[in-house]
């Protein structure tokens, strides 16, 4: 086998996400053949050399893969110094002995579809921007979306972070709870992204639910439940963002 960053090595081996590991290489926390490294352009090769991460061997993972219908309350960490539940917690009382890591993140006050596994190398590609993976959410308003306000949305609107990208709506309808209900679809993955556009065209969303990651939906899932993807769903994925 190749030499490879280090980084990915961590990463494939489900220890944690790439980015993570960059940090832990550049914190002193990695290891090669008993020599600390801290460049972040270290190579390894996983069949020949002996790389540890805080003195442990690092071992290969098998790669899981999870779809979880995250509860408002909830937020999208592997632990949380306030107390909060973690979607971590929800994986293991629902009997997941894997330690995986979201795909992306649902805010704490946000429903909906969260992807859960250790396969840093598909994480990473379905994070970065340029794969354009469709996100589609259900959002509860105060105010009734009108026509311009929804082409508004769909043109793009500028945020303090920049302007965003074109997005799809459809028409509203009342919602169950009594509130004005809308979909949009994205393909960015910034913070509180949906929320801040709502409010950039006067609208105060209540209720924010994802319901769509690309061809994935929540299919009958209860909130709080999750189930492993199918092998053709993953393969799916990986070519999602040119991965075989």
């Amino acid at each position: 086998m190749s030499a490879e960053r280090l980084q990915k090595i961590i990463s494939s081996a489900g220890l944690a996400s790439r980015r993570q590991a960059e940090e832990w290489i550049l914190a002193g926390r990695v290891a090669v053949n008993g020599e600390v490294v801290r460049e972040l352009g270290s190579r390894a090769d996983w069949e020949t050399d002996r790389i540890e991460v805080d003195g442990q061997l690092l071992q290969r993972a098998g790669l899981v893969y999870y779809l979880l219908n995250k509860p408002y309350g909830v937020i999208t960490s592997l632990q949380d110094p306030q107390g909060r539940k973690t979607v971590a917690e929800l994986a293991a009382a629902a009997g997941v002995h894997d330690r995986v890591y979201p795909v992306g993140r649902l805010d704490y006050d946000t429903e909906g579809l969260l992807l859960l596994t250790n396969d840093g190398e598909l994480t990473q590609g379905l994070s970065h921007p340029r794969f354009e993976v469709e996100k589609e959410y259900e959002v509860d308003v105060e105010e009734r979306p009108m026509p311009e306000l929804l082409k508004r949305l769909e043109a793009g609107v500028s945020l303090a972070d920049g302007m965003t990208a074109p997005a799809r709506t459809f028409p509203p309808v009342i919602a169950e709870n009594g509130f004005w209900r809308f979909r949009i679809i994205i393909h960015e993955g910034r913070n509180r992204q949906v929320r801040r556009m709502s409010e950039a065209v006067g609208l105060t969303a209540r209720r924010l639910k994802r319901i769509r990651y690309g061809f994935l939906t929540l299919s009958g899932l209860k909130a709080g439940e999750l189930r492993s993807l199918e092998p053709a769903e993953v393969q799916r994925l990986k070519e999602l963002v040119g991965k075989k």
